[in-house]
């Protein structure tokens, strides 16, 4: 059977929709073409051969089914392997691309058939509605989005196994293929858009898959500028326009919308295990993102120009904007023939004057940092909102209030307000290790006292307290640093010139692995150093947030008592009221699921919000909670929405922050139109939760509850269930054995080293969290997202015999519960044990262990939700599934025996080739998984 006939049938049998189907089949079609052409029909039945006969091998569990395929994979050479895998990889990307297509074209359907009385569900008017609904006046209504403080971070971690060049080709691919199916679409155009489809995919199979080198960090702030000026640059207007149109609907008034959301970036500035990111490189970022949103406002600015022809002949202008072009023409004149050319067009006589002044900051951009630093002085962006907002107002006083609402002007205003002049706010963020280390340096050699780093807490804070009262610093002459204290001080210099340049180019100051005061301390320590935080006469003036990163399971349930001590300690209130009273603090997912497994590391989160919320509000500190999600569910996955509604209460005051990382950057931020949908679902979410801040806490978070115990004992018993597995002595050199996490650390696609140690000496202390789930992922296990379960629920039961009810109750009526066992069983719908066998050349009492836990986890989660299979509740993702797993499979037996060669392989130039092979396997299933890490 040919591809085409077996994507067809998979296709019908799976369950996805008719017109993912009918795209998927043109695509193959196409595929089929190529592949015919450039190795042979041959080919082309043994593409399409490969699913059929993997079903048989490994659902339908025919072992000469199995043992034929491994055969025949073991007989296959190399090139033969590469045109499979290339093939197959293509697929699996173009597929993921048309679904987002896909999922756009469903959005939109769904757009024409909502109603005033019937909102778009988890859209801005729904948001709205439930405010009119639930009796909010206009005023009230518009105050709880005037709370609202949504700040998405794009963070820049090794999980995009795709390089751009590559990624853009297949969106190409993706929306021509698309148009395909068009029914206004012409034969001639039909037949010209099908032979540009082939071009464009002759030149993605002839694009390297894999880089020939590692990303370095310019490559990911390139990376990332690329979707904020794309994708985010054309969705925050009409996110604005929704709002309006949302409060004009149910409340008939279009306000003037407060900004909602705001980007940060730690792109080019996280040095939390990177070397690569030095003082000069976050340098390099902030005026490579300057320079970016500078010549986007130009291009704007231009467009604007043209637009606004209105003639002071036919319509009056302010006499504000005429003496504001009065002292234009003073600081930045235009060309004599410009001035001649718009004599009667004020307004584009105007905006001609804002273009000189942004191209004078873009020319400053070209020379030394002090020029930069001295010439953005001359314009900032405030003064650039003041110049649109003065165009604004002229033209609503002189008779066209309506661009006040919408229009190029009115967009380009939501985007200064947004953006400002630097985009996006970048964080730093370093180890507290570092901080210790660079501190002990200091007071060494001021002659404070010797090692430092070997106090206890105690009396580190005291030193610490005596340093930051004492005016004079610890190193009044540049002396000779080591190489920790260099990284650290110099980071700290940079910021203080970040501050210089622009406010807002600098957002916070987060210190990873924080564990007690002294590790705050410490950082206000360095930064009294470098002229960011002084105590004078009692008061504190500090130039930084200084925010808390708690990742451990141990550190997770201290933080809400280490924040209480902070707040209560003298010096430290101080620091807080020189900060508006406000304190952001950060949340670890990946870590605290490596460390304690998934429901613990679930559980310990949402009682950490809670605790941490409580005690915020008992302090009367004003406090933003960010959410350090990964992109799976093994490392705090899921849909943001979702998590958001999930948080208690008393966390909720209308901020917040969370990281998007890796493919679901990709994912988010590649078409306008997900994107728009993904920020509508989040202000959805925040106006729902900003509503709910003040409801009481439900009784299972409350210390009387006698239900609390239930979910305290799935928590511990299945954190000891997952510490069992992984600190058993055998563990480390069987999941390194059998996954190719050994080649993931190779793996060129990001410049931030996979463990903490050398890649060749990995242990599970050293891995980071994301090459830790990937290679789960790779090998069809995704352990990080349910193992644990079973002993969690078990030990619930025995210790309550009501216990299952209470978990089919709290499935209904707990949104936490319910958003934690959602998540699980999409990995355990993902998971696929025959297939993780292959890499078991011998038995094994782990995959048997993993098989028993995952059969009696799989009959507990149906016996709490009462659906016959796992993931019943959602059907799309389901049948996308079932639809994949045919053509995954053929990919992961390639794998095993891709695995099984490299460890036979004695000449370094056949490993070497084999490695590159393994390289575009491991982009295959992960493109197959939609997941790395």
């Amino acid at each position: 059977m040919h591809w085409k006939e077996t994507v067809r049938n998979l296709a019908e049998s799976s369950g996805i929709s008719q017109s993912l189907s009918k795209r998927v089949i043109n695509l193959t079609e196409i595929l089929e073409e190529i592949a015919a052409r450039q190795h042979g029909e041959e080919l082309v039945e043994t593409l399409g051969r490969l699913p059929l006969e993997s079903v048989k091998a490994l659902d339908e569990g025919d072992e000469e089914a199995l043992e034929s395929l491994q055969k025949e994979m073991s007989g296959m050479s190399l090139e033969e392997i590469k045109e499979v895998l290339r093939m197959y990889t293509t697929f699996f990307h173009l597929v993921n691309s048309l679904e987002q297509y896909e999922i756009s074209r469903v959005n939109r359907s769904r757009e024409f058939e909502e109603t005033p009385e019937s909102p778009r569900k988890e859209s801005i008017a729904e948001a709205v509605y439930r405010l009119k609904e639930e009796g909010y006046s206009y005023e009230e209504a518009l105050d709880v989005f005037q709370q609202m403080d949504i700040q998405p971070t794009i963070t820049a971690h090794p999980t995009e196994a795709r390089r751009r060049s590559v990624l853009l080709k297949q969106q190409e691919l993706a929306s021509m293929i698309s148009r395909l199916g068009d029914s206004d679409i012409t034969p001639d155009e039909k037949i010209d858009l099908r032979r540009e489809i082939l071009n464009v995919l002759n030149l993605l199979l002839l694009t390297d898959e894999v880089r020939a080198e590692r990303l370095s960090v310019e490559d990911e702030v390139e990376n990332g500028l690329f979707y904020f000026t794309h994708s985010i640059w054309d969705s925050i207007p009409i996110l604005y326009r929704d709002i309006r149109q949302a409060f004009d609907t149910y409340y008939n008034e279009r306000p003037e919308v407060p900004i909602v959301l705001k980007y940060r970036s730690w792109i080019g500035s996280d040095r939390d295990g990177n070397p690569n990111v030095t003082s000069s490189v976050t340098w390099e970022t902030v005026i490579q993102q300057r320079r970016t949103v500078l010549s986007k406002f130009l291009k704007d600015l231009n467009e604007l120009r043209r637009y606004l022809s209105v003639s002071d002949k036919q319509g009056s202008v302010s006499d504000a904007l005429k003496e504001s072009l009065k002292e234009d023409e003073k600081e930045f004149p235009i060309s004599e023939r410009i001035s001649r050319r718009y004599v009667h067009e004020l307004y584009r006589r105007k905006v001609v004057h804002v273009m000189e002044k942004v191209q004078y900051l873009l020319d400053a951009l070209d020379g030394d940092k002090k020029d930069i630093l001295e010439k953005s002085q001359k314009y900032t962006a405030s003064e650039f909102i003041a110049d649109l907002e003065l165009i604004k107002e002229s033209l609503v006083e002189n008779g066209l209030p309506g661009l006040s609402q919408q229009g190029k002007l009115q967009d380009m205003i939501i985007r200064a307000r947004t953006f400002g002049f630097h985009l996006s706010a970048l964080d730093i963020r370093q180890h507290s290790s570092l901080h210790e280390e660079t501190v002990a340096e200091l007071l060494s050699q001021a002659n404070v006292v010797e090692k430092y780093g070997e106090l206890g807490e105690d009396e580190k804070i005291d030193i610490l307290v005596q340093e930051l009262s004492n005016p004079r610093p610890l190193s009044p002459i540049k002396s000779e640093r080591s190489e920790v204290a260099s990284r650290v001080m110099t980071v700290f210099e940079e910021i203080g010139d970040m501050l210089s340049l622009n406010p807002d180019t600098f957002g916070s100051y987060i210190i990873s692995m924080t564990h007690g005061i002294s590790d705050m301390l410490e950082v206000m320590l360095i930064a009294k150093e470098s002229g960011l935080w002084s105590l004078t006469k009692g008061e504190v003036d500090s130039k930084l947030d200084i925010v808390p990163l708690f990742e451990t399971i141990e550190d997770l349930e201290n933080s809400a008592d280490l924040m209480g001590q902070m707040y209560e300690h003298d010096l430290f209130a101080r620091h807080l009221k020189s900060r508006e009273n406000f304190q952001e603090i950060m949340l670890g997912y990946s870590d605290s699921n490596k460390d304690g497994g998934y429901w613990m590391a679930n559980w310990a989160l949402n009682k950490a919000q809670y605790e941490l919320g409580t005690v915020c509000r008992k302090h009367e500190v004003d406090f933003r909670l960010f959410h350090g999600r990964g992109g799976t569910v093994g490392r705090g996955g899921g849909q943001s929405n979702q998590a958001i509604v999930a948080m208690p209460a008393v966390a909720n005051n209308g901020r917040i922050r969370f990281t998007e990382q890796g493919e679901v950057i990709s994912f988010r931020y590649m078409l306008s139109s997900i994107t728009h949908r993904h920020l509508e679902q989040i202000v959805n979410a925040m106006t729902k939760v900003t509503m709910a801040q003040y409801s009481e806490a439900p009784g299972y978070l409350s210390d009387k509850s006698e239900e609390r115990e239930i979910i305290e004992i799935l928590a511990a018993s299945s954190m000891k269930a997952y510490r069992n597995l992984i600190d058993d002595p055998e563990f480390w050199d069987w999941y390194s054995g059998i996954t190719p996490i050994e080649h993931i650390g190779k793996l060129p696609i990001a410049s931030r080293p996979v463990s903490r140690g050398s890649s060749d000496s990995m242990t599970f202390d050293t891995l980071r969290a994301i090459p830790w789930v990937f290679a789960w992922t790779q090998v069809r296990y995704n352990t990080p997202g349910w193992y644990g379960i079973a002993e969690g629920l078990e030990a619930a039961k025995e210790k309550n015999g009501q216990a299952l009810e209470v978990l089919k109750k709290w499935n209904k009526e707990w949104t936490f519960f319910r958003t934690v066992l959602n998540n699980s069983q999409r990995e355990m719908a993902r998971t696929h044990l025959p297939t993780s066998d292959l890499y078991n050349t011998k038995p094994s009492k782990f995959h048997k262990l993993l098989i028993e836990n995952f059969e009696r986890a799989e009959d507990w989660v149906t016996s709490i939700t009462g659906y016959e299979n796992i993931l019943d509740h959602n059907k799309v993702i389901q049948n996308s599934i079932l639809f994949r797993n045919p053509f995954t499979y053929p990919l992961n037996i390639i794998q095993a025996e891709l695995l099984s060669r490299w460890k036979e392989a004695d000449e370094k130039e056949q490993k070497e080739e084999l490695t590159e092979v393994l390289f575009l396997n491991i982009n295959g299933i992960a493109a197959a998984m939609q997941s790395t890490g």
